[in-house]
């Protein structure tokens, strides 16, 4: 299987911009022989790195390469002499036909032959971005069509603008539907995102699970799940609050979570936690909020031992635990025998028995 390449430009999902009508794909023009790609634009949070899951295209920042094809895909801009795009934003109600153009620029010497389709965006679970296979696309980029057809040849130092439409069906929910544009050449490809808002009621909500502390020493980090549960992409932000035995012990402060979460997707990620004890019980809170009112928090206990006696502690313990009931047994069971054992003493005055006072507890429910 040859090795995929994407690229997907990231862009802040919320904002707003207004849909390009569709115009006819010009001829092919001659670009200036020293063009250069577009600056990148401002994208949000960097997303974690993650390895490719099986049935996906991992996606990645732009980044200049030395075997660099000499081709791009970006959006065309929305007016004469404005900066790239770099992502294509539309937004309207179910059953709207939506419309925008995509721009590919050949700034080598050879022709290249560039093959567009629709896909569905989503998060792995180490929280990056990827698009899925054409088979696998069954939301917005499956919508995804291009009136000019998918196959694109470019002449030498060429700029070809393809119009594409988006067609929401009329039962589509509301919310985010992330998808991308993505051209194809010899096993590589490039995505530009497209960021689809369907109208309707917007709800922002997410959940945080599984939290648990891996690690050692100055190594400790916090593991935790986030789980969309709206229909919008999150932008969430952490704060990690730690109280010990012997007081407060230092957490982590409010800071954005290096991840744009998709409504949905399930992502797996750590927090270094370099303020651990070296010998504590930890009671863990875990809050995390994203804008649109989302909130939500998570908690969990935790032993921090120094390195090296934490195998030696439990074993310690579980033998202490078992051998102080069995002491207690052996020690009844002696005086038990040694009470028999002993003579009476006549001389000695009986004992006086004395009814407990109500508020002793002797055992018995009351």
């Amino acid at each position: 299987m040859p090795v995929l390449h994407t690229l997907l430009r990231l862009g802040v999902p919320l904002l707003a911009a207004a849909a390009l009508p569709t115009v006819p794909a010009p001829p092919a023009v001659p670009a200036p022989p020293a063009a250069a790609a577009p600056p990148a634009a401002a994208a949000p949070p960097a997303v974690a790195a993650a390895p490719a899951v099986a049935g996906s295209v991992a996606v990645s920042a732009p980044a200049a390469s030395a075997e660099e094809p000499g081709w791009r895909a970006e959006p065309v801009s929305g007016s004469a002499g404005s900066a790239v795009r770099p992502y294509f934003y539309l937004a309207g109600p179910p059953g709207t036909v939506l419309e925008d153009r995509l721009a590919l620029v050949n700034t080598t010497g050879q022709e290249h032959t560039v093959t567009l389709r629709g896909a569905d965006a989503h998060n792995t679970a180490g929280g990056a971005l990827a698009v899925r296979p054409a088979r696998e696309s069954t939301d917005a980029g499956s919508w995804i069509s291009f009136g000019s057809g998918s196959t694109v040849k470019l002449p030498p130092r060429t700029r070809a603008v393809v119009p594409f439409t988006v067609t929401v069906p009329p039962a589509s929910p509301p919310g985010d539907h992330p998808a991308a544009v993505v051209a194809t050449e010899a096993g590589r490809e490039v995505g530009v995102r497209v960021h689809l808002r369907v109208g309707g009621p917007a709800l922002a909500a997410l959940t945080v699970e599984d939290v648990a502390v891996r690690g050692r020493g100055a190594g400790r980090v916090v593991s935790y799940t986030l789980v969309n549960r709206g229909n919008v992409t999150l932008a969430p932000r952490l704060a990690i609050r730690a109280e010990g035995r012997f007081g407060e012990v230092a957490g982590r402060a409010p800071r954005a979570v290096p991840v744009e979460l998709l409504p949905g997707r399930r992502v797996t990620l750590t927090e270094p936690w370099p303020g651990a004890p070296v010998l504590d019980r930890v009671e863990l809170t875990l809050t995390v909020t994203a804008p649109g009112g989302a909130r939500a928090t998570a908690a969990a206990s935790v032993w921090c031992l120094p390195r090296g006696i934490t195998g030696r502690t439990g074993a310690g313990l579980l033998a202490l635990g078992g051998a102080i009931p069995a002491a207690l047994v052996l020690v009844r069971i002696r005086r038990s025998r040694r009470a028999r054992r002993e003579p009476a003493d006549a001389s000695a005055p009986a004992p006086v028995r004395t009814p407990a006072p109500d508020h002793e507890l002797t055992g018995a429910s009351r």
